[in-house]
């Protein structure tokens, strides 16, 4: 596993997205749920960086920005005054690419809902579509939608640059707690790669 994945498995999310800690890199969790598609029915793509997300279910279009990693280990977030905005962590795959790309956003702040306000409601099947740098738009399929608590995320699942494309949305969820804790729960909706098109 790459040392940068390692660093940010056994780090802790910025809190103001409501994002928790992951768990350690061998902390494996087996099973993702039933794909929405064989990964043979679309091949993995080059690297490019993406620019804009669609989930037409939750009703989200949204400028996808790279984010790294913060000095103390964390993924980075988009400022709270973009909430409106994703960030993609760029120390991972790209959307599209071979193994798990990563996609934050926040789900609310204290002037009301953000850009992932609505992602625990997605279905199996929902699409998601990532449109690319170079203008191919990657197109996933929901295989499941769960909630972890922020000690447990389960990191082998979550990232990784090995397997078939896949995407993660992660935002926070559960009770609010209040503190540096924020939400009590990360909600991720875990895809897979189904298609690949010029727009």
């Amino acid at each position: 596993m790459p040392i940068a994945v390692v660093l940010v498995l056994v780090g802790v999310f910025t809190t103001g997205a409501g994002l928790g800690r992951a768990s350690g890199p061998f902390d494996w969790v087996t099973g993702t749920g039933r794909p929405a598609a064989s990964a043979a029915d679309a091949p993995g793509l080059a690297a490019s960086r993406p620019v804009s997300l669609a989930v037409p279910a939750i009703r989200v279009s949204a400028p996808v920005a790279p984010v790294g990693q913060a000095p103390d280990g964390s993924i980075e977030v988009p400022p709270l005054a973009r909430a409106d905005e994703t960030g993609w962590y760029d120390r991972g795959p790209t959307p599209g690419e071979p193994g798990r790309a990563v996609i934050v956003g926040h789900v609310d702040t204290k002037s009301g809902p953000a850009v992932f306000y609505d992602l625990g409601r997605l279905k199996t099947g929902d699409r998601i579509e990532v449109t690319r740098a170079d203008g191919d738009v990657a197109v996933f399929a929901v295989d499941s939608v769960e909630h972890f608590d922020k000690d447990a995320l389960p990191a082998a699942r979550v990232y990784g640059d090995d397997g078939p494309p896949g995407l993660r949305l992660i935002t926070c969820g559960g009770q609010w707690v209040g503190g540096r804790t924020g939400y009590a729960d990360n909600v991720v909706a875990f895809a897979s790669l189904v298609d690949t098109r010029r727009p």
